[in-house]
């Protein structure tokens, strides 16, 4: 699921040259894509992150008569690191929420079934975190921009929720939902003055109708991306970007299983929650689960960690930059393939590690 952000302009001072002031100096950097390798309905063993350079094109154009007219544009503009920051830390704040309610509904899932996963019309897994994700962040954006002014294309419908032998589950999406919301204020956005009703989680949730396309504003959002690593128990991502005439100029990625640490990717997240029963997290401890996001214009990408239980989010909450990997040994470097194998040929990527000397 890929985090774009490119397009950072920056205004030069004019300068004087030969007795001519030379005016409009428009540098604009094309910083590159943020990737992550993971596949719908896959989980990847190890995800990647890389940041492709793109070259610098400079553009002048000389004019002494545009001076204040050109200022006056900027003054009346938002500067670059203001365009988008209230829908980044909306959408952050959102996904942070949104993952730690999959953890809840996986952890309770982990060793019962009990009806949780459905089956859709194409035979594709949907979970009570699918329905819930979707209802929760929807309602969270309304709330936040305003509903008139929110539109988003989901993965999820309330087909298999509006059955008439839906009730329980859909009494446990609504559960789940309003557990989350409730804990809005932790997380710096604003929750429901009282529980949402069953009709009200229905309607957050059938509100995501938007068909997208390459003009407007809309929200794309993958509740659960990799439905089937979320129900093995494994890596899965929570998956929300904004869109703008085509454009992606905001992308979020939540991983709840993903650590922060590269040295903890040799242990299952299994070996964790043993780990973390016998000792409390810390900020020494392993932080289990990131959000990686990016803006367009902003030049960089940014991971924080999940908010700890019973901790309140402080913005920017111990964010630090993502980089790609300084190793340049195709031996040392680590190999990544989908464990479905129904999404790639395991013989094959068995064979390029080997040709390519991949150990990892």
């Amino acid at each position: 699921m890929p985090l774009y952000c490119s397009g950072l302009a920056t205004r030069v001072p004019h300068v004087l040259v030969n007795g001519r002031i030379i005016n409009n100096h428009l540098i604009s950097h094309r910083v590159g894509t943020l990737s992550f390798s993971h596949r719908h309905n896959s989980s990847s063993k190890h995800s990647l992150v890389s940041l492709s350079k793109f070259n610098q094109s400079c553009l002048c154009c000389c004019s002494s008569s545009s001076i204040m007219e050109d200022q006056t544009k900027l003054d009346s503009t938002p500067s670059e690191s203001e365009k988008y920051s209230k829908e980044v830390e909306v959408a952050v704040r959102a996904v942070q929420m949104a993952c730690a309610l999959c953890q809840r509904v996986q952890g309770n899932s982990i060793s019962k079934t009990d009806g949780q996963v459905q089956s859709k019309d194409d035979n594709s897994p949907v979970t009570v975190a699918d329905w819930s994700v979707q209802a929760t962040v929807s309602w969270l954006l309304s709330e936040s921009f305003g509903s008139k002014n929110v539109s988003i294309v989901a993965e999820e419908d309330i087909q298999n929720l509006c059955k008439a032998d839906a009730a329980g589950l859909l009494a446990t999406v609504s559960n789940a939902v309003n557990e989350c919301l409730a804990e809005a204020p932790r997380f710096g956005l604003k929750g429901p003055n009282i529980s949402l009703g069953t009709s009200e989680v229905l309607e957050a949730i059938s509100r995501c109708n938007s068909t997208g396309g390459p003009t407007g504003r809309f929200w794309t959002l993958d509740p659960v991306d990799g439905t089937l690593g979320f129900v093995r128990g494994d890596q899965y991502a929570v998956a929300l970007a904004l869109i703008e005439d085509g454009q992606v100029v905001l992308g979020v990625l939540g991983c709840p299983n993903y650590p922060m640490r590269k040295e903890w990717l040799s242990y299952h997240h299994r070996y964790h929650r043993i780990i973390s029963k016998l000792t409390p997290p810390t900020s020494e401890s392993w932080d289990k689960g990131c959000v990686i996001y990016a803006r367009r214009g902003s030049g960089e990408a940014l991971m924080q960690p999940l908010l700890h239980v019973n901790k309140k989010l402080v913005w920017p909450n111990s964010v630090r930059p993502v980089r790609v990997s300084s190793i340049d040994n195709p031996s040392l470097a680590t190999f990544c393939e989908p464990v479905e194998k129904a999404n790639s040929s395991h013989s094959f990527t068995a064979g390029v590690a080997h040709s390519m000397g991949l150990r990892k």
